[in-house]
């Protein structure tokens, strides 16, 4: 096994546990892409977050996918996308010929901000176009503000879906994430709190469209015998072996949450001692916490953030800016959004540290000893 001293970014944390469970699955010979783990793992899932059903797919973003097709997204629709999100959300609404309106965050979380929806939602009106859904992100594992979202699309009459892509074993006020909207999805890509390698899972408390995302999800196939194909469908099925090893992962989801708030704890005391900096969603109590984002206001800091990551870079310690808004994306920029600057700020002043579960005692000790210099230095 190699040993690297790089210290990245989010790694998977994979062990003798996972191991195990994905050498049991090609030992059984399931090794075609459905089988007994891949119905486990989506009874298992449901369970955890609390919803009545799930099914597995290949992609967070196919979940996405199969999620808009569900409640109606297509040509001459329009969904509205928080503009401060990976580009998968915004991609899977193109897919379906739909239109995204991107919409602008709280400074505070780089969550979707909920006052500017109203009157959004008036002018779409006016003009005659029908509103497909809200999709909300639960950016770096923090909840969007559901006790405002949920009766405000429900008034509007326009379906929530839940991107909690980077949520898995989130809450918000003692609800899961994923459970908020008509769908939820989740993504187990290699990155994320826990991993599938690629994959990821669509979730909903309504059996038809559960059933329907199934359906699609293995090319559409009508129940003959024969191949028969009514409707397009899609190769989106999760493979067995994958979730033998979500199943693994889903078991130790709980000590890798409390490994990842461990490291966001330290750097906030770390922090408190640095003027103009703070933890993005400090605070929240529900958050997973599987990216810990500083925000850097070098007016009061005395340094921005890029040299932070410059100087992460130089001891190879792998960091990241918060995402571009995707209104400022050139595939993008001919959209419409509703922004107020928040997500641009976040930016240009944000950086996502190392935040792995897996990191040994060894590489945060380093990891830190780096940071700690530097703020000194700079202090």
């Amino acid at each position: 096994m190699t040993v690297t001293r790089r210290i990245h970014l989010s790694a998977p944390d994979i062990g003798p546990t996972e191991e195990a469970a994905v050498l049991h699955a090609i030992r059984s010979g399931w090794v075609a892409p459905a089988g007994p783990d891949l119905d486990a793992f989506e009874r298992e899932v449901a369970l955890r977050v609390g919803s009545g059903h799930a099914v597995g797919v290949s992609s967070g973003t196919a979940a996405l996918h199969l999620a808009l097709l569900g409640v109606g997204a297509g040509p001459g629709t329009v969904v509205i996308v928080p503009t401060l999100t990976f580009a998968a959300t915004s991609n899977a609404v193109s897919y379906t010929g739909a239109e995204p309106v991107f919409v602008d965050c709280v400074p505070g979380t780089g969550n979707l901000d909920v006052d500017l929806l109203p009157e959004l939602f008036d002018q779409l009106r006016a003009e005659g176009r029908r509103v497909a859904a809200v999709l909300a992100v639960d950016l770096n594992g923090s909840c969007a503000d559901y006790a405002r979202l949920v009766p405000l699309c429900a008034e509007a009459g326009v379906p929530l879906i839940e991107d909690s892509a980077q949520a898995i074993g989130a809450t918000y006020r003692g609800r899961h994430a994923g459970t908020f909207g008509r769908l939820g999805v989740f993504s187990f890509n290699g990155n994320k709190i826990m991993t599938t390698s690629s994959g990821g899972m669509l979730v909903s408390d309504d059996a038809d469209l559960i059933a329907r995302a199934r359906w699609l999800s293995t090319q559409a196939r009508e129940p003959v015998a024969h191949y028969e194909h009514r409707e397009i469908g899609y190769n989106y099925r999760l493979s067995n072996l994958l979730a033998a090893l979500g199943r693994a992962q889903l078991r130790r989801l709980d000590g890798m949450i409390e490994r990842r708030r461990a490291l966001r704890e330290r750097y906030a005391k770390l922090f408190s001692a640095a003027p103009g900096t703070r933890i993005l969603g400090d605070g929240d109590p529900g958050s997973n916490c599987w990216l810990t984002s500083i925000v850097v206001d070098p007016d009061s800091a005395g340094w921005r953030v890029g040299q932070l990551g410059e100087h992460l870079a130089a001891h190879d310690i792998e960091s990241r800016p918060m995402f571009k808004p995707m209104h400022r994306q050139p595939v993008h920029a001919h959209r419409r959004a509703v922004v107020t600057g928040a997500a641009d700020t976040l930016f240009a002043t944000g950086l996502s540290l190392p935040s792995g579960s897996g990191l040994s005692a060894e590489k945060r000790d380093r990891l830190f000893d780096v940071v700690e210099r530097f703020l000194v230095r700079n202090g």
